[in-house]
């Protein structure tokens, strides 16, 4: 039996296996199962075969000690400028051979190397603000971005693609939606984020069309009115290739953990559609809405904290009361069904539920509800319950944001001392009247 070469080796393996004498090269990974050779193949995907089978195993390289350089990027200075802002996630992602893990580790400049198109669609400028997985994104980097947003617009930029990672794109989106257009105004450019669902290293990538499609769109797209549109993701439309949806920025949501469409729209529509073809890129028209009048950006406050919960059977009292005790700013309750709550005891056998109700009326904090089922809206008029609710003070009502724009929208109008009654009104598209059934 041969032997396991060092992780991290590129090799050439001779396998006698059910489909005959077969070769592949490959880099090796971690072993998929003891005495088992896993290699990455060049297109992607992994194989493995048992050690037993292999009959000779060649050293081609050792790809964690090769060392590459980015080429000088020339760039046509007549076309518009784009800035490139990156925070990190999948898109700026690639293998380490060493571990077989995708980690965060691409540098701006070797994004224009590996993907040239953008280069024939925009004069990029690259900026980095981090490299960071999305999960770790919080209120102080919402305010880097719309920095380096204003920061790009200000020296010339007609628009801005942020890559950032796609569990929490959208939150990020939501945040420089209200932070440029709540208070009505708009910002002097686009703002397109993108990610990508896998790696550029995997023969599935959705890396390449996104970033085209983003720098397309931030380059060529439809003038910013500051409505539903100041910022927007673009992402994949569908599982296949060639059209790439762009979607408000308050009113997306990732809806899958895995798929190249994982981004939906949540009562909202999408703003386009870009059509990738061998002759160019093109997108459908858009409908005209009054333009805003440009403003700079508002910023997030980093003290203030929302906690957050689920209505259901395991909502108790003594929740709020820690979040209340511990300098919490608010509450947000993600609601069943129109926005309810477990506050009332029709059988009188849970008496937890006139616990919650009545640490709820004595809270010196507001509480809020979103809405658990995603689509539709927060109507504490429909049932007696709601109303019940609505005379609790719980806040929410009239809202049709998506849970994660209801939490940035509560987050801004705190950070800017501003009235939480704004939360019924539609302040920049996130209670758009389009309701989906």
């Amino acid at each position: 039996m041969v032997e396991h070469p060092n992780v991290g080796t590129r090799v050439k393996i001779h396998v006698d296996g059910p489909a005959g004498n077969t070769s592949h090269q490959g880099v090796v990974l971690p072993g998929a199962a003891d005495d088992h050779l896993t290699i990455k193949l060049a297109n992607g995907y992994n194989i493995s075969h048992p050690l037993v089978m292999i009959n000779s195993i060649e050293e081609i390289e050792d790809v964690a000690n090769t060392t590459t350089t980015t080429p000088d990027i020339v760039q046509d200075q007549s076309l518009p400028k784009v800035t490139i802002i990156h925070t990190g996630g999948t898109i700026a992602s690639k293998v380490d051979y060493t571990t077989g893990a995708v980690i965060a580790r691409f540098e701006p400049e070797e994004l224009l190397a590996s993907v040239p198109e953008i280069l024939e669609i925009a004069n990029i400028d690259a900026v980095k603000i981090g490299n960071m997985w999305s999960d770790d994104v919080r209120a102080q980097h919402w305010n880097k971005m719309m920095e380096a947003c204003q920061n790009a617009f200000d020296n010339g930029s007609v628009g801005v693609v942020i890559t950032h990672g796609t569990d929490t794109l959208h939150i990020s989106a939501a945040a420089l939606s209200f932070a440029f257009a709540g208070n009505g105004g708009r910002p002097s450019g686009r703002i397109v984020f993108t990610g990508s669902q896998r790696s550029a290293d995997r023969a599935s990538t959705d890396a390449t069309e996104n970033l085209i499609s983003a720098v397309y769109w931030a380059a060529n797209g439809s003038e910013v009115t500051g409505y539903k549109d100041a910022a927007v993701t673009v992402m994949h439309a569908g599982s296949g290739d060639g059209v790439c949806a762009v979607s408000p920025g308050i009113g997306v949501r990732k809806m899958h953990s895995t798929r190249r469409d994982a981004f939906q729209t949540i009562n909202s529509e999408r703003i386009a559609e870009i059509t990738i073809t061998k002759d160019g890129l093109t997108h459908n028209s858009t409908k005209s809405m009054p333009q805003r009048e440009i403003n700079s950006p508002t910023p997030y406050s980093i003290d203030v904290k929302i906690a957050q919960f689920i209505a259901g059977p395991h909502l108790y009292s003594d929740m709020l009361k820690s979040a209340e005790n511990n300098g919490y700013s608010a509450i947000l309750i993600h609601g069943t069904g129109l926005g309810h709550l477990p506050i009332e005891n029709s059988n009188g056998d849970a008496p937890e539920n006139d616990e919650l109700a009545k640490t709820i009326i004595g809270m010196s904090i507001p509480v809020i509800v979103a809405n658990q089922c995603i689509h539709g809206p927060v109507d504490l008029n429909v049932y007696s319950k709601g109303r019940n609710q609505q005379e609790m003070g719980i806040l929410g009502h009239g809202s049709n944001a998506s849970p994660e724009a209801l939490l940035v929208k509560i987050h801004w109008i705190l950070s800017n001392g501003l009235d939480l009654d704004l939360l019924s009104q539609d302040l920049c598209g996130e209670n758009s009247p389009i309701l989906n059934s």
